[in-house]
């Protein structure tokens, strides 16, 4: 089961996290330093896996972003790893080539899109094409919803 997802930069400023789990705040910023600190400080040839306490930390490096996850020690590697280019496939189909100022200044869509891939720690969508979908029909129907607030609105003050 997938415990938590951490995106950040290399030099490591937190740009996305999620909680798969119950942890206070003081474990989860405990959590986050370290395995920040773990990850950052292994070098680009090294394996994508670190044993960190009871758990592994799966983690991929896409361009000046680090694609976290803590998972169980009896979690396929593989299979996350392939998670992780999957989400970074679905930021790509929405963005159009993700940059760390998409994630910054859209995050809430980057949590969309991870909250359509994982749900309660377990993947729920394997198809980046779907989530793009997905994602791209609820900016259509919050677009519509604006549209009709405006027009409720400019007849209100008419």
């Amino acid at each position: 089961m997938i415990r938590s997802f951490l995106l950040f930069s290399r030099h490591g400023k937190i740009r996305l996290k999620k909680w798969f789990q119950v942890l206070g705040t003081n474990e989860k910023n405990k959590f986050t330093a370290e395995a920040m600190a773990a990850v950052l400080a292994r070098k680009s040839g090294m394996c994508n896996v670190v044993e960190y306490k009871d758990r592994k930390l799966i983690y991929k490096r896409y361009a000046s972003l680090y694609f976290c996850f803590c998972v169980d020690l009896d979690e396929n590697e593989l299979l996350v790893l392939e998670l992780i280019h999957r989400y970074v496939q679905s930021l790509d189909a929405y963005f159009g080539n993700v940059c760390e100022l998409d994630i910054i200044f859209h995050f809430q869509t980057a949590y969309q899109i991870l909250d359509e891939l994982i749900i309660s720690g377990e993947q729920v969508e394997t198809s980046s094409k779907v989530t793009a979908n997905i994602i791209k029909k609820i900016d259509e129907i919050e677009a519509e919803s604006a549209q009709g607030l405006l027009q409720q609105m400019q007849q209100i003050v008419a």
